[in-house]
Parts: C-alpha cells; structure tokens; sequence
C-alpha cells in the first residue's frame, strides 16, 4: 500500500486506519503446530543471497518469517536504491473464513515451560557476549562466541541463514539502526556503543533479546540515548497486561522518547515469537492508547523500540540488511520477549547484564526491567 505524499509514519498510521475500516478479524488459538508446517516459504530477500554464510552449513533453518517491517517501501527515508524491506509472513486463519485476520496463539503449560528455556537460553548467551566485551574486539568475534555459547545451551541460533542473513546475530553500532553483519574488519573503539540481537532456537521455540554496550568511556550523548531506549522498552512493557491494546505500547514508547528529546524508528516493530521467530501479532512501538489489538493471557510479543538521539528517518544499506539512521546520529535498542498474564506480564529473558565495557566512572547494571548504578 501506498500513499503518495505521505511520511514513511503517516502510511503505517493510514495502513492501521484502512485495516479498521475494512473489519479486519483477529482470531485466537492454541497452538496449532501442524497448522504452521502447512504454511508456504517466503521469498528470500533479493540482494543477500551472493553473502557468504559465515556458518558451517550445519544450522537448522526453522525459520520462514523476515523481520517484521511495518511498512514495505515508501517514498520517505525509510529506503535508498537497495533491495526492498521484505513483508512479514502472516498466518491465514483455519478455513478460509477471515480472510481479514490472522491467527495468534496463546501459549500455557509446558509450552510456556520450553519458552522459558528459550528465552533464558538467549538472555544467558547475551550474558556471556557481555562479558567479553572489549575495546578491540570485532563484530565477527561476536557472531563467533553467539555460536559458541549458543551451542553450549543446547540451541541453534535462529537468525543464521534467516532469508539470507550470513551470520549468527545482528551487531549494530553507532548509527546502525538494526540488522548489523557482523565483519572481522569492524573492531570496537572507546566511545562505542554497540547493540547486539541474540535469539536462540532451543526446544521447538525461541528467545529473543538484545542490548546496547557502552564501550569505554562514552560521550553524554551516547549515554543517554541508549539510557532513553532501555526505558522506552520498559514503558512498552509496564503497558502490558490481558485487556490492554497494542496502542498502549506504542503510546508508552513514543510519549518517553519525545519528552526525552528522542525519536522512535516507526518502520520496524516488535512480533509474535513461539514456534516462529517472527510471527503475528505486529507491536508497532509508536500508537495512540485504547487503539489496535487486545492482548490476551498466553500471547506471547517481543518489544524491541529503536530510539534515535536525532530524526527517526532511515536508509537501508545496498548489502539487504543493514539500517541506518538518515542522518548519521546515534541509535540505541533494547529488547524482551514476554508472557502476557492477567495481571501484567511476565518476562521471559529477564537477565542481570553490565552495560558497560568497561568505563572509568559509575558501572550501569540492567536487572530485567529495572536499572541500577553498581560502584
């Protein structure tokens, strides 16, 4: 859908409006795992195909969604002479009946049990990169330890050879929006900041998590735009709970970073993850509260804000994958992959994780959603 004349935000707020214009219907289901294996693959993404997989061949590709994109193209920022944003993948509703809707599941028992383990699989391999992290270090070091860790915990790193992507976890740095290859010539530098995006494959499910180092000592800048991210994230998730509307999320979010002085990327969001790594619904990090889906008890989301220290803007890079700011600022992410409960949520890669690496001053420590200063 397009909208000529319209910002890359615009067209995701009128692609919301024509959804709820043309009754489009949700429906809710326990987990449907046969119906899962019926869906069709998507296209890989064009342009990433001639990248050399930095694994082994040896990974298991269970995975068949691209990272979930609001918005396709547009005529705004969002893109540069690269390949196209790809869609997500939804899942058509049993029967044919709402064309309209998607299916979403809600999770419980022992499936909620083997998330768990997912999602602490992936907090724990983040954990692990942490602590190694260095002035000198490359990104590809990074993707190494991803492998190795991940393999230590019984996983499979789920973003390897997703649609093409050639490395085991997304490392982006600076002015790297999301989706950052890893590259044994790209080392860390003091005054860094640096997210990295695990998520692990373990059990039939995944766990995804990410968060961005500070590396050395780091400007005023840099510190708080990723000191507004990590509590964008915990606005969004202070939001949910059974009843609530993924409007409240995005409300939260948006209303945090403006009054922070920041801006939120509004072509990406967060998603569904169980069985899929990228699955319905879309949790868009921008929105008007009491809008949008109403989360139910089993639902399981990741809320993932990309914040901007200047415009939201963005361009994506020739090689496919890599997004940038348009204007070269900084750009911060945090992420949590959560259980919705009747009375608020439980989160599933809660992690203890330095901040960090190393820095002369006060230690930032994050625990789960909370953050606290360690001398």
């Amino acid at each position: 859908m397009e909208e000529e004349g319209l910002t890359g935000g615009q067209q995701a707020h009128a692609l919301a409006r024509a959804l709820e214009q043309a009754g489009a219907q949700l429906v809710l289901e326990r987990e449907d795992v046969a119906a899962e294996r019926r869906l069709g693959e998507v296209e890989p993404l064009r342009g990433a195909a001639h990248v050399a997989l930095l694994g082994h061949g040896d990974e298991g590709l269970e995975v068949r969604e691209a990272h979930v994109a609001i918005l396709a193209r547009g005529p705004g920022p969002v893109h540069a002479a690269a390949p196209a944003i790809p869609k997500q993948h939804w899942t058509v509703c049993p029967g044919g009946r709402h064309s309209g809707g998607m299916s979403i599941p809600l999770f419980k028992g022992a499936e909620v049990e083997r998330l768990r383990r997912a999602s602490q699989a992936a907090a724990g391999t983040l954990a692990y990169v942490a602590s190694r992290l260095a002035p000198g270090v490359s990104t590809a070091d990074i993707d190494a330890w991803v492998r190795e860790d991940t393999a230590r915990r019984g996983g499979k790193p789920s973003q390897l050879g997703f649609h093409g992507f050639p490395a085991t976890v997304c490392t982006s740095r600076n002015h790297v929006v999301c989706h950052g290859i890893p590259r044994p010539d790209e080392h860390l530098a003091p005054g860094d900041i640096i997210n990295v995006d695990v998520t692990t494959f373990l059990d039939g499910f995944h766990g995804d998590t990410s968060a961005t180092f500070l590396i050395g000592e780091v400007s005023a800048e840099a510190r708080h735009v990723v000191d507004v991210a990590r509590r964008c994230r915990d606005a969004g998730i202070a939001a949910v709970r059974h009843g609530a509307r993924l409007g409240d999320i995005g409300a939260a979010i948006e209303e945090l970073a403006h009054e922070e002085g920041c801006s939120v990327v509004e072509e990406f969001g967060g998603h569904g993850i169980g069985h899929q790594m990228h699955a319905p619904p879309v949790v868009s990090h921008v929105g008007r509260r009491g809008t949008g889906l109403e989360l139910r008890s089993g639902m399981v989301i990741t809320i993932e804000p990309m914040v901007n220290l200047g415009r939201r803007g963005i361009r994506l890079l020739p090689d496919g994958w890599t997004v940038v700011t348009a204007d070269g600022s900084l750009s911060a992410q945090f992420e949590h992959t959560l259980l919705v409960t009747r009375d608020g949520c439980e989160v599933l890669t809660r992690q203890d994780l330095p901040l960090s690496v190393p820095v002369g001053g006060p230690r930032l420590s994050v625990t789960g959603t909370d953050v606290t200063h360690a001398g």
